[in-house]
């Protein structure tokens, strides 16, 4: 089974439930729920890095106002768990 997306600040060992992406040219650091994907270029939040992200002086941030939520298991995650069950339920030869 996949382990969850960890954040991606150095020593975190947090879930992560938000995304982090920069638009340059606006100069706005954005933090929003957690994307379906991992992309290039975006970093991944746990709440509390999510939370008390500040940006750099002249940037601006916008910040999703609601709940961060961890990601709900998708059916990779659900197919490799049934396949664990069945595994550990088969006689020993």
């Amino acid at each position: 089974m996949r382990s969850p997306r960890r954040c991606s600040r150095n020593g975190c060992p947090r879930q992560a439930v938000a995304t982090l992406t920069y638009v340059y040219n606006e100069s706005t650091a954005v933090v929003g729920p957690l994307a379906a994907f991992a992309e290039p270029h975006t970093y991944d939040l746990c709440e509390p890095h999510a939370r008390s992200l500040t940006a750099p002086r002249g940037w601006d941030v916008v910040r999703h106002e609601g709940e961060f939520e961890p990601p709900p298991p998708t059916t990779d995650d659900l197919v490799a768990l049934a396949e664990a069950v069945r595994e550990a339920a088969r006689p020993v030869a």
